[in-house]
């Protein structure tokens, strides 16, 4: 169903790819936009339990798209060094695919923990802690990823090699 990276030595090893996407602290999320435009937004989020969590508003542009249609794709950037004498970028993303639904009862408490600890994590435990439960103005939405790649520039493949 979904189409094999064309370029396989530049694939990133999925614990490579699940690095990734615990590292960054942003992304873009793509989903099907008013009238079947693409609507890309950048976003934080948290990669947790092989899933993408982020929050958002209960009504929105975004919102509107994910309950018109919940297929999207997430994207992330690692690494993006110019290298202007080879005229090309060294780069390393990420693109996971998935279907995206308000998470609910105990998953979104779990959830918005993850993303607290992950962006607060230095604050009062009490703190956070109420963050958490008192936050009710947001849902959390979830991507239950489908399929998920990470590649890299051919130059940091040839690099591991060395």
């Amino acid at each position: 169903m979904f189409r094999e990276m064309r370029r396989g030595k530049q694939l990133l090893s999925a614990e490579d790819t699940a690095a990734v996407m615990n590292r960054c602290t942003n992304g873009v999320l793509a989903c099907l936009g008013d009238e079947d435009y693409p609507y890309a937004v950048p976003l934080s989020y948290v990669y947790f339990n092989d899933r993408i969590y982020f929050h958002s508003g209960k009504a929105g542009h975004k919102i509107d798209a994910i309950a018109k249609n919940p297929k999207v794709s997430f994207s992330v950037i690692d690494e993006d060094t110019i290298v202007s004498e080879e005229y090309t970028s060294y780069f390393r993303s990420v693109i996971a695919f998935g279907k995206a639904r308000i998470a609910e009862g105990g998953e979104r408490l779990e959830a918005f923990r993850a993303l607290v600890e992950k962006y607060s994590g230095d604050q009062p435990e009490a703190a956070k802690q109420k963050e958490i439960t008192e936050c009710t103005q947001a849902y959390v939405v979830a991507i239950d990823v489908e399929h998920i790649t990470g590649k890299e520039a051919i130059e940091y493949v040839n690099a591991k090699k060395k």
